[in-house]
């Protein structure tokens, strides 16, 4: 053991030379320079800290600023009434909300691709003026789905009275919205557990009258449920009710 560690106090020796005459670490400087007009240039190395910044938060906007939130919880639930809890599994429901997000969420993100992406990549707008470009086509989305009461309620711990919609913050906009969703889909899931639920109370209620109390009353109910789901098209009927679920009205 002694030796081992005689080695190791000789190399580290033998590699202090080598440390000391290397060059000191640095950190590539950061640098806003003044443009034309009064504007600000931001230099690659800002970009880059910024776009990887912006690839740590994206799932934390994405459950929060889009159709992902209403359409995963109500897969959730559905999976739960159905009583079967790894199937489908959590990659499939997610794969599914996120090309449903798409699906829904398409319209906007064209609207942000032609005014603000499009634009800021061949540097006809800066990028302030391109993330106000992009704020707006996503306030008009959350606004439209969000209810006159969680946004007043927003508003009074905001302290704010806006005139119109348009003055409303970000920061008031962002959570009324997150509040809406989440009442919209537990109404949803309220909705499709009924008929599963149905089914439960109705098996658990014969087989008690024939006596037969040791038997699981899942294993029984589970075959109805799921040829009840695939005799009235489920799937086509949850995925096409959440899509005209964020229909303008």
């Amino acid at each position: 053991m002694k030796i081992r560690y005689y080695f190791i106090w000789v190399a580290l020796l033998g590699l202090m030379p080598f440390v000391a005459d290397a060059a000191p670490l640095s950190l590539p400087a950061v640098t806003v320079q003044p443009g034309a007009n009064g504007s600000s240039s931001y230099s690659v190395n800002l970009q880059i800290l910024i776009f990887m910044t912006l690839l740590s938060v994206l799932p934390g906007m994405l459950m929060a600023m889009t159709a992902f939130t209403r359409i995963i919880i109500v897969l959730s639930i559905l999976r739960q009434a159905i009583c079967m809890a790894q199937t489908p599994t959590n990659q499939i429901l997610i794969g599914i909300a996120l090309f449903m997000t798409y699906f829904v969420m398409a319209p906007v993100f064209s609207n942000i691709n032609e005014n603000a992406v499009q634009p800021y990549l061949a540097e006809k707008i800066q990028f302030p003026a391109a993330l106000g470009n992009a704020q707006k086509p996503l306030r008009e989305f959350m606004l439209n789905q969000t209810r006159k009461n969680d946004l007043s309620l927003f508003e009074k711990f905001a302290q704010t009275k806006p005139n119109t919609l348009d003055d409303v913050p970000m920061h008031v906009v962002i959570p009324a919205f997150i509040t809406s969703e989440l009442k919209t889909a537990f109404q949803i899931g309220f909705i499709l557990f009924l008929p599963f639920l149905v089914i439960d109370l109705v098996v658990s209620s014969v087989l008690m009258a024939m006596g037969m109390m040791m038997l699981s009353p899942l294993i029984i109910s589970l075959p109805f449920k799921i040829m009840l789901f695939v005799m009235v098209d489920g799937w086509t009927l949850v995925l096409g009710s959440l899509a005209s679920s964020f229909a303008i009205n």
